[in-house]
């Protein structure tokens, strides 16, 4: 597995190995020698369709890390910098995960999460270092123009509660 940082401080993207031959494949997700500091208790699993986009979710008390990776299908995988004291608070990065190019991303406690689906059938797993906190969720708007994410344009499915979402100033003041 490859480590490449990103610009974000402890944002990683994570290069699987895939190990393929005529019966399938096999894919290395997450190695614990790597992350030892860190220790994944709640793993789950989205599946979404084609154009649905989910996010941004992040939540402020029982913060949660993730690693984010598809096992079927593509998303365009983007994360929201809200730690206040980090040099790149209010900056989004964004990266293409699939099941072919076998990248997975390690998002840090403190970063708002989202992704868009753009094959028919996509299916993520992800794996948090916090059990889920219905209390402390907040949804921040995918399209508020501060922050200024640069989604395809096409249609999306978008939830009504991700519909209703927070702009970023109005959650910004909520944590004081």
């Amino acid at each position: 597995m490859k480590i490449s940082n990103t610009k974000f401080s402890g944002l990683k993207i994570l290069n699987g190995i895939k190990f393929d031959d005529s019966r399938g494949y096999f894919r290395e997700i997450y190695l614990q020698k790597i992350f030892k500091k860190k220790k994944f208790v709640f793993w789950c699993m989205s599946k979404s369709k084609k154009n649905v986009l989910r996010g941004m979710h992040i939540q402020t008390k029982n913060t949660q890390a993730k690693i984010v990776s598809v096992i079927k299908g593509k998303i365009l995988d983007v994360v929201i910098d809200c730690r206040k004291k980090s040099k790149t608070f209010g900056m989004y990065y964004k990266i293409v995960l699939s099941d072919k190019n076998c990248k997975s991303l390690m998002i840090p406690n403190g970063f708002a999460h989202g992704f868009l689906a753009l094959e028919k059938e996509n299916i993520i797993f992800y794996g948090c270092d916090n059990y889920r906190s219905v209390n402390s969720e907040v949804t921040i708007k995918w399209d508020d123009p501060n922050i200024n994410i640069k989604w395809p344009s096409n249609k999306k499915v978008i939830s009504k509660k991700d519909k209703i979402g927070k702009t970023f100033s109005e959650f910004i003041k909520s944590l004081r």
